[in-house]
C-alpha cells in the first residue's frame, strides 16, 4: 500500500523536476527525461515520510488549557486538556484529600486510602484506544503526587 502511495507521489515529483531542468536549461530535451527520475525517486519517498509525520502529528495534537473548576466539572470528557496544567502546577501538592473533593468533585475512584484517580477522557492520540486518568497519591494525608496515565 504505501508502495503505491510513493509510485503516486513520484508522479508530479517527476513532471516538477522535469520542469525545473526545463527552466535552469539543465540538460536537452532528449536526457531531461532520464535526468528527472533521479530526484523522483529520491524525493517521493522523503515527501511520503513527511506526510506520514504530518498526520501522526495532527492527530496526537490537542490543545491544553489551565485548570478552570467549573470546565472541570461540567467537561468530564475533555479534563484531559487540563491535566497537564493540573501537573505542571502542582496546585494539588500538599492537600488533603477533602481539599482535592472540594476542588476536583466526587466523581473520583478509589484505588486505596493514598491512592484516588479522577477519570479525565480519551487523550487523541495515535495508539488511544482507553481512557486516561488522572492519579492523586498521598503520603500521610497529603498529596506527593500527580500523575496521568492511560487506563
Amino acid at each position: 500500500m504505501s508502495f503505491l502511495i510513493i509510485l503516486i507521489l513520484a508522479i508530479p515529483s517527476y513532471f516538477l523536476s522535469k520542469w525545473g531542468l526545463k527552466k535552469f536549461n539543465l540538460g536537452n530535451d532528449e536526457n531531461r527525461k532520464l535526468i528527472a527520475l533521479i530526484p523522483a525517486i529520491l524525493l517521493s519517498p522523503i515527501i511520503y515520510i513527511g506526510l506520514m509525520y504530518l498526520w501522526i502529528l495532527s492527530i496526537s495534537y490537542y490543545p491544553t488549557n489551565d485548570f478552570d473548576k467549573q470546565e472541570w466539572e461540567t467537561n468530564i470528557e475533555e479534563r484531559y486538556k487540563m491535566s497537564e496544567d493540573i501537573i505542571e502546577s502542582k496546585i494539588l501538592i500538599g492537600k488533603t484529600k477533602e481539599e482535592i473533593i472540594e476542588l476536583l468533585g466526587k466523581d473520583f475512584y478509589t484505588y486505596n486510602q493514598n491512592h484516588i484517580a479522577y477519570g479525565i477522557g480519551f487523550v487523541p492520540g495515535l495508539f488511544s484506544m482507553d481512557p486516561d486518568v488522572l492519579d492523586i497519591y498521598f503520603e500521610n494525608g497529603k498529596v506527593t503526587k500527580v500523575e496521568q496515565h492511560q487506563t
